[in-house]
């Protein structure tokens, strides 16, 4: 088992440390998990704390507790909620190769939409925000904040709260790839552009352009990291 460092509160630490059993494949899909004793003295905690962290575990879709039988490992990615979203994003380093594709699939999704809608709800808050985006520094960190803060504050005006609460799973996770994203000088000459023109929609109660600006734009940015992602294997 792959254990991590131990966190300040035993809880925790047990429950990082099965996550990385489940995802490095120690524990794969449909196998059992030895017994919470056995756990325990494995993990160094105490069985009522094992016993917690398995309810947990359960309620978030990682596991299958069964009455006189062993808990079972699900498959997180059919039965898992959106807890395991947060989750995993604390698991960057064990993540799948095509997590990056497909979250900027499900973005490509969800942002125009969400944009659409924000416009259309409450123009004056997209507007409100994006006013700052002249005086934004010329960083990679200065853009990953703002950016991160622009995305949560469209799906707040949305008036979706689901929006948000997907969005909220990959808090931090975001931010950091946004800043290798924005390490680019193109990227965030393009941004400008993108901030200037969803400013220009949201003064004008235009949710149409909104959406397709906002297609455009993420469109862009996926075929932008892959070409960035790409570069080093052709070296």
């Amino acid at each position: 088992m792959n254990l991590l460092t131990a966190p300040q509160k035993p809880a925790e630490y047990a429950e990082d440390a099965l996550i990385s059993a489940i995802l490095d494949g120690t524990y794969p899909p449909g196998t059992p998990l030895p017994a919470e004793r056995e756990l325990a003295s494995q993990l160094g905690v105490t069985r009522p704390t094992v016993r917690e962290v398995l309810q947990r575990l359960s309620r978030d879709g990682w596991l299958m507790i069964r009455q006189g039988k062993s808990t079972q490992v699900n498959d997180f990615w059919r039965d898992g909620g959106l807890n395991v979203l947060s989750v995993l994003v604390r698991h960057q380093s064990q993540l799948p190769a095509d997590f990056i594709p497909n979250l900027l699939a499900v973005r490509l999704d969800l942002a125009p939409s969400y944009a659409r809608a924000a416009v259309r709800h409450s123009p004056a808050a997209v507007a409100g925000y994006l006013a700052g985006w002249t005086a934004l520094p010329d960083t990679a960190e200065a853009f990953a904040a703002f950016d991160w803060g622009l995305h949560r504050a469209l799906t707040i005006a949305a008036s979706n709260p689901i929006y948000t609460l997907i969005l909220n799973g990959f808090a931090g996770f975001y931010e950091q790839m946004a800043r290798q994203y924005f390490e680019s000088a193109a990227a965030r000459a393009a941004s400008r552009q993108f901030y200037a023109a969803l400013h220009a929609a949201a003064q004008a109660n235009a949710a149409d352009a909104a959406e397709a600006i906002t297609r455009q734009v993420i469109e862009a940015s996926i075929e932008f990291w892959r070409h960035v992602k790409s570069e080093p294997s052709r070296s």
